[in-house]
């Protein structure tokens, strides 16, 4: 009898969960009609030059992951959540990346940052190099650099940008700029002994030196700026905020030193200075709002922190007064940390922040002449499940007890991490604790302290000029050969001068009849 009135309140349930005007074939129909016009619509393609291009990518944000934030993003706006949109849902091309490195099945940020911005796979754990450098052999790197988008549109005369909430020499920033053999050589403290010696440089270094004049620099990791134990000027009494440098050299220093005469260089730790700044007035900005990466979203103190879209809205503005166009990065990246400790909740609030960024991103500017790509380095072994009603709360419980320990589950679960609990020999009952709760870290069928990477394709949204260039499916490298493309800008420029070529032997033509007809 129990189980029998239990499938009946399931059913009744699940009835009342329906939207009534989903209920009717004809609003089903209608939404497809729709979409159906606006894919005929895509078949006017929008060929322009990319006057801006922009890069957004979410660090650790495989597909699990945007479905999930589109559901929390829906349910944060009070709705049942499946049903919402995510502003990269509104991107109209779709593709397929392949995120392996050139020796990792799985990949890492590092190998995966050198192909989406430097246009070649590499090993795990480099930047900015080939192939052929071995990580941590610093004798391997000289000869095998290789250059980002963001340097190909600095030399085309685009003001460039970088803006993201984890560390500024982190490993999808720094790609954009340095060549390293280790992504962990944040400054020259994080260094050995053979890697000095051989004269590699440090990534905080290489952000001042290799390419002095990039406009916008904004996120976290003040620290491998300045000289070892140095205090934070934010937490001068916490020892670990302290300078790593074994240089003594101060870098935010060197950073306003190298800007031309006559410009003005804005160094900038809070957020009120941030927002107050007349960026009319303002050529180079460097932003370092906390010793090492930013606060997760949840946990931001909205007085001394800005948002991702509070830097993404400055940084857009400082950029947009380059008549020639701009090229920026924009990184969600602490998805990814929020992954690897398990804690979905605050990786997920990761992403609908980016999302939101992408939104404002989208209201500054005009599909007319920016290319925006929406993608991501890596997945995570990351999914949620367990026959969950509609609208189930993307944090909360399956509908179901598991019909071998007899205990619930939350719909979220890892692959593997460190949510592996067992409790007096069996598995943690979840419904003893605060599942809800930021910091829960879900539960993971392997036990490892920090969670994985997942090895699947990833999504590439984009909108744009060329956008359509990205279709299909293909190698991550591919991805800024693409952009490039559409901005002119890097080595495949040929195409945009033939634009103005079709008319001379269509003119010649005429001209020697008309001469004829003269004489």
């Amino acid at each position: 009898m129990k189980p029998l009135l239990v499938l009946l309140l399931a059913q009744l349930c699940s009835a009342s969960l329906v939207p009534e005007r989903e209920k009717d074939p004809e609003y089903w129909r209608r939404q497809a009609q729709e979409t159906l016009q606006n894919a005929l619509r895509l078949q006017r393609l929008n060929q322009n030059v990319a006057k801006n291009l922009i890069l957004f990518l979410g660090d650790g944000m495989g597909v699990s992951t945007v479905t999930a934030a589109r559901i929390l993003k829906g349910q944060l706006q009070h709705g049942q959540g499946e049903e919402s949109l995510l502003e990269m849902d509104k991107f109209p091309f779709v593709a397929l990346a392949k995120t392996y490195n050139t020796n990792a099945q799985v990949p890492d940020s590092a190998g995966t940052a050198t192909a989406y911005l430097c246009g070649v796979k590499a090993n795990e754990g480099t930047l900015g190099v080939s192939a052929g450098v071995t990580r941590d052999r610093c004798n391997t790197t000289k000869g095998q650099e290789v250059t980002s988008i963001l340097r190909w549109a600095k030399d085309a005369g685009k003001a460039v940008g970088i803006v993201t909430t984890t560390r500024v020499t982190h490993a999808t920033p720094s790609a954009a700029y340095a060549h390293s053999a280790n992504r962990d050589w944040y400054s020259d403290g994080e260094m050995p002994p053979d890697a000095l010696e051989g004269g590699c440089k440090d990534i905080a270094r290489q952000l001042v030196e290799n390419i002095p004049d990039i406009e916008v620099i904004l996120g976290g990791g003040r620290k491998y700026m300045y000289p070892k134990n140095v205090s934070d000027v934010e937490y001068p009494q916490e020892e670990k905020h302290r300078g790593t440098r074994l240089d003594h050299r101060n870098l935010v220093q060197a950073w306003q030193d190298a800007k031309p005469r006559g410009k003005v260089a804005e160094y900038v730790w809070h957020r009120r200075g941030l927002l107050a700044l007349n960026l009319s007035r303002v050529d180079f900005l460097l932003g370092l709002f906390e010793p090492g990466d930013m606060v997760y979203e949840l946990d931001r103190n909205n007085e001394t922190d800005p948002s991702l879209s509070e830097m993404v809205s400055v940084a857009i503005r400082m950029l947009q007064k380059n008549p020639r166009g701009f090229f920026l990065l924009v990184e969600g990246g602490r998805i990814d940390h929020g992954h690897h400790e398990g804690k979905a909740k605050q990786a997920l609030h990761e992403a609908v922040e980016l999302d939101r960024a992408i939104g404002l991103a989208t209201r500054l500017t005009s599909t007319q002449d920016t290319l925006s790509v929406v993608t991501a380095d890596h997945s995570h072994v990351f999914t949620f499940g367990g026959y969950t009603p509609r609208g189930n709360p993307i944090f909360g419980l399956a509908p179901m007890q598991s019909d071998v320990d007899r205990k619930p589950f939350t719909s979220i679960l890892y692959g593997n991490g460190p949510g592996y609990k067992i409790v007096a020999g069996e598995r943690e009952n979840v419904s003893a604790v605060d599942f809800a709760h930021a910091d829960y870290q879900a539960q993971s069928a392997v036990p490892l302290r920090q969670e994985t990477h997942g090895g699947e394709d990833v999504a590439v949204f984009a909108r744009g000029p060329m956008a359509h260039l990205l279709h299909g499916v293909h190698e991550q490298n591919y991805i800024p050969h693409a952009m490039a493309y559409a901005a002119c800008i890097g080595s495949n420029r040929g195409h945009c001068n033939a634009a103005a070529r079709p008319a001379t032997p269509l003119l010649l033509p005429f001209l020697s009849l008309l001469l004829l007809l003269l004489c």
